[in-house]
């Protein structure tokens, strides 16, 4: 068998092994609701009906209400909520305590990425996370999402970026701290040392099924050489990648530190500072002048704080020196742009994992349960570009809910225990058990 045909025939196995269900879901369900928070205002609704027809909701009705010869969802006991999104996700990425950084980027294929990819996307759906947007792969992410679209595999609606953009030496050079006589062809794939080279990789990202475009104006953390704390795009390769981009319809999200690099990136017009770490009050106020998300990843700073104190040797060579002196600024800096009203979106930065323990940072950092939601539903949708199709329940979206078991409102860390996920209209989870093919 050759390897695509092995590809396809694991992928089909991993599908019926997850409950993805072959088959159209029902043309009319019901869903009886306990309580609804829609995604529109975060007041729950009691006792509420939704009817879900071909996929997307239907009608939103006060009551139980009777729809004979329809298939009913009773979930009278649960709190029902929209699918969570996640804008930053890495799909195929590994947690750095369970993995060789290195070594994977030596070893591991495209092939393995993909396989990865669809056992980290089952994950995050059972989590309750029907969207997310992947702000950093390759050809696989593109093939992941398609085959998560065609109903191959089971996952999260994905909108994706190719090779993060970025310069020679920066965050997103992948041979940084390599002898410079290795190469891997793609290792190109994202270096910008022009204003010219950064319009071109803009249509090549484009031209190979890239929905959103991915720039590293700083260096970062979880890279070799370079400096967190420092802006090494030039300001008119910022403009370049991210005009570029707008022509071509397609939002930009910037992996994004150091103050000036902020202002500097927001002015550009940028759609999203990603972790934004190293905020500051002119910073802060950049994003609020120009309506600019933040999306804070908090989750990512735990994972690689407990790395870097148990496992440093699998992270990337000076990883654990950069997170260990700088792990508590991004939980610091967040309440600053929480509390001048910036606009913010739900993103955890990780592949495998838990991606709902990203609530329970936020309301560490002072966020209210109710925003945190919003963060998670309305906000993300709207970052996305998806706000007619995700992010609420309302007639016309996705039928894309999550149930939980209380009430949300008061108990935030019941969104690390969903026990029901419909996404299209389909159930992969009911009773908290992953729903498998008749």
């Amino acid at each position: 068998m050759g390897t695509c045909a092995a590809v396809a025939a694991l992928l089909a196995s991993t599908a019926m092994m997850v409950g993805a269900r072959a088959t159209e879901a029902p043309h009319d369900t019901v869903v009886y609701a306990g309580a609804l928070i829609d995604g529109v205002t975060f007041t729950p609704r009691r006792q509420v009906t939704i009817v879900v027809h071909d996929g997307k909701v239907a009608a939103v009705e006060s009551g139980y209400v009777a729809h004979p010869g329809a298939t009913v969802v009773d979930l009278k006991d649960q709190t029902v909520l929209p699918g969570l999104i996640d804008c930053h996700v890495h799909i195929s990425s590994k947690l750095p305590s369970q993995a060789n950084a290195v070594e994977d980027m030596m070893t591991h294929t495209a092939v393995d990425a993909v396989l990865d990819g669809a056992i980290f996307a089952r994950a995050m759906l059972l989590q309750g996370f029907t969207s997310a947007r992947d702000v950093g792969g390759g050809d696989d992410t593109v093939s992941l999402r398609n085959a998560i679209n065609e109903g191959k595999v089971p996952g999260p609606r994905l909108w994706v970026s190719l090779e993060p953009l970025g310069p020679t030496g920066g965050h997103g050079d992948p041979s940084n701290g390599f002898d410079s006589r290795l190469h891997h062809p793609d290792w190109q794939n994202g270096i910008v040392d022009t204003p010219d080279m950064a319009r071109l990789r803009v249509r090549e990202h484009h031209k190979r099924g890239a929905d959103v475009i991915k720039i590293m104006p700083s260096g970062g953390i979880a890279s070799t050489g370079d400096d967190p704390r420092a802006q090494l795009m030039t300001n008119e390769e910022i403009k370049a990648a991210i005009d570029t981009a707008h022509a071509l319809g397609m939002k930009v999200a910037a992996h994004t530190y150091p103050a000036q690099a902020i202002i500097n990136t927001v002015n550009a017009g940028v759609d999203s500072i990603e972790h934004g770490s190293f905020a500051d009050a002119d910073a802060v106020k950049a994003m609020k002048a120009h309506g600019t998300y933040l999306v804070p990843t908090l989750t990512v700073y735990d994972v690689y704080m407990k790395a870097a104190q148990e496992h440093p040797e699998l992270l990337p060579p000076g990883t654990a020196e950069k997170e260990l002196a700088n792990d508590a600024i991004p939980k610091r800096n967040l309440p600053l742009a929480y509390k001048a009203g910036v606009k913010i979106a739900y993103g955890t930065d990780i592949g495998e994992g838990d991606h709902a323990r990203e609530f329970a940072l936020l309301a560490e950092a002072g966020v209210t349960p109710a925003d945190a939601l919003a963060f998670a539903t309305r906000n993300a949708a709207d970052l996305i570009g998806a706000t007619d199709r995700i992010g609420t329940v309302q007639p016309g979206r996705y039928a894309d809910l999550i149930a939980v078991a209380g009430d949300p409102l008061s108990h935030l860390e019941l969104m690390e225990q969903v026990r029901f996920v419909m996404k299209g209209g389909v159930v992969y989870k009911a009773d908290g058990h992953p729903v498998l093919l008749p």
